[in-house]
């Protein structure tokens, strides 16, 4: 490395009197070094000063000006060169260099940049404050026809140079969003599909902007997800058709762009999503079911969708991953159909075409994704259909998984939604049989603790699913509803001047109904609830008042 400190002075002598020989053969050497040994080479610069001189020697129509914006792009490729190169005042003369209309000054200039910006606060602010981001994506638009190898090189690095600029920053994305830059990505894309690196580069970029709000309109206004299919289809890199998925994910996630994708069921990137349902292939099955659930979170999409027999398609995808399935397919499947269950015109269709034995086979997962879309899209079907709701009340083997998945405090997902599920058999079924069968298998106490739920949707069906027990099945749970502490948690709800009217309202309701039994009806005599009850009658809520008038003339009457 002694010829390198002697090549370092000799570069400070001729960069001053700017001898073209000796300073070419001085870059030459430095270019040698640094692909020997990058790191050491980028810290003896560092030392020497030199950086600063760079400057003075990125002049347009310069001969050394390529080699010299090369020698930035390596040493920047170290993360503590970064901030000496821009205080070296080194990007406001490298964003000139973007006027150049020389190809290899633009190329290594581009790489530079785009170094510098990879992680660097100080970077991307000094590229934005020089007005960098503006003059690439200038390029990118007038480049973008042209599809010889060298074009096609300078337009992979100022992609690659955009994504370190914007990579995880919200505002420097939705700058590039208003500079217009989706479109052009998007046109970058058709036409250079056979591209590996550019085609890459362009998904890394779209993958950066998608999650952005203000970019879903834009991509709405393109064929990106006509341009992407096509793309998933050619790709036989698993990774690559990852990366074209979770572009496509987002897109369909905005109302717009799912409807523009969707075209009233006879959109083409609609019909090939249908055709990757059945494929051999677990991503192309799980694209195919995750389309399938984001098309479906519009009312319309799911009648017609159901109509047009995705039911089944969905159904016979989750039966091949039964025993030991691809759990992301199973959960992805799961979505699509409790999604499609929500119409209410849809539910005794699916019910019909046998869904709920479907989800059924899904019961012995441990997978709590798997558990949690499976509870929702049972809630989903039966909510309404009181024959569907019975005949899961009374399946042993459910009830027993619900009332254990109660207890999954490690899930609170999975642990709402099997209450929710309880309840919901109960309320939509009205039936004695589901009573007795939730009260057999210890259920009692979950719905009683989810009348204490945070979520006052929660504890509203709590409540109603209570009233329902005590007033057909009394006897059958009246020891799991007083060891569960009942009465004291109505009395709490009731006093609570939080508690909503809904809340209140129906917990004096409950209370009217569970004093149809001896021992619950002394706790509510020990606990003084026509103090509480007659306070409620002058409630700002009529029905309130009402219910607390016709609760104080029935407590009265039974003391």
């Amino acid at each position: 490395m002694d010829n390198l400190s002697d090549t370092l002075k000799k570069l400070k002598i001729t960069a001053v009197d700017r001898t073209e020989d000796s300073l070419e053969g001085c870059l030459d050497c430095l270019l040698q070094a640094l692909a020997q040994n990058n790191m050491e080479t980028s810290e003896k610069i560092q030392g020497s000063g030199i950086l600063q001189l760079f400057a003075s020697l990125l002049i347009p129509q310069s001969f050394c000006t390529a080699k010299v914006a090369n020698i930035i792009a390596e040493v920047a490729k170290n993360e503590f060169m970064r901030i000496p190169c821009v205080d070296a005042g080194l990007i406001s003369p490298l964003v000139q260099l973007l006027n150049s209309k020389d190809q290899e000054v633009l190329l290594q200039t581009g790489r530079a940049l785009g170094n510098i910006c990879y992680d660097s606060h100080e970077g991307r602010s000094a590229v934005d404050q020089a007005g960098g981001a503006q003059i690439v994506i200038d390029h990118l638009r007038s480049l973008c026809s042209r599809t010889d190898p060298a074009n096609e090189k300078l337009l992979t690095v100022f992609c690659g140079m955009l994504m370190n600029y914007s990579n995880e920053n919200d505002s420097l994305q939705a700058q590039l969003i208003n500079m217009g830059v989706i479109p052009t990505l998007v046109k970058l894309l058709g036409i250079h599909c056979q591209n590996a690196a550019l085609t890459e580069m362009c998904l890394v970029a779209f993958g950066n902007l998608a999650e952005l709000e203000s970019s879903k309109e834009q991509f709405a206004s393109t064929n990106i997800a006509e341009e992407l299919v096509k793309l998933f289809k050619k790709q036989i890199e698993h990774d690559k058709r990852e990366m074209i998925f979770e572009v496509l994910a987002p897109l369909a996630e905005n109302d717009e762009s799912m409807q523009k994708l969707f075209e009233g069921g006879k959109g083409n990137v609609f019909q090939r999503v249908l055709s990757w349902i059945p494929s051999n292939n677990h991503q192309l099955q799980l694209a195919g079911a995750l389309a399938i659930a984001n098309f479906a979170r519009n009312d319309g999409n799911c009648i017609h969708m159901v109509d047009n027999g995705i039911v089944e398609k969905l159904m016979d995808l989750l039966d091949r991953h039964v025993e030991d399935g691809n759990v992301t397919v199973q959960h992805a499947a799961l979505s699509a159909l409790r999604n499609l269950a929500i119409p209410v015109v849809n539910k005794a269709k699916m019910l019909s075409a046998g869904v709920t034995e479907a989800v059924l086979k899904f019961l012995k997962s441990e997978m709590p994704p798997v558990q949690f879309k499976l509870l929702g899209t049972l809630r989903m079907l039966i909510d309404a259909q009181a024959e569907a709701a019975e005949q899961l009340g009374k399946n042993v083997k459910l009830v027993e998984r619900l009332v254990e998945w109660c207890e999954a405090k490690d899930h609170a997902g999975v642990m709402g939604e099997s209450n929710r599920l309880l309840s919901a058999l109960i309320r939509h079924s009205k039936s004695k049989d589901v009573i007795k069968t939730i009260v057999q298998s210890g259920g009692i106490k979950h719905l009683v603790t989810m009348a204490t739920s945070e979520h006052v949707i929660m504890q509203n069906e709590a409540l109603v699913a209570l009233a329902l027990i005590a007033a057909l099945e009394l006897g059958t749970a009246e020891k799991d509803l007083e060891s569960a502490k009942l009465v004291q948690i109505l009395h709490r709800l009731l006093a609570d001047e939080r508690s909503a009217p809904e809340i209140k309202y129906n917990s004096m309701v409950l209370i009217c109904a569970l004093i149809g039994s001896e021992s619950l009806h002394k706790e509510v005599q020990d606990l003084a609830f026509l103090d509480v009850v007659s306070k409620l009658r002058s409630h700002e809520n009529k029905s309130v008042a009402q219910q607390a008038s016709l609760t104080e003339q029935r407590l009265t009457v039974e003391s």
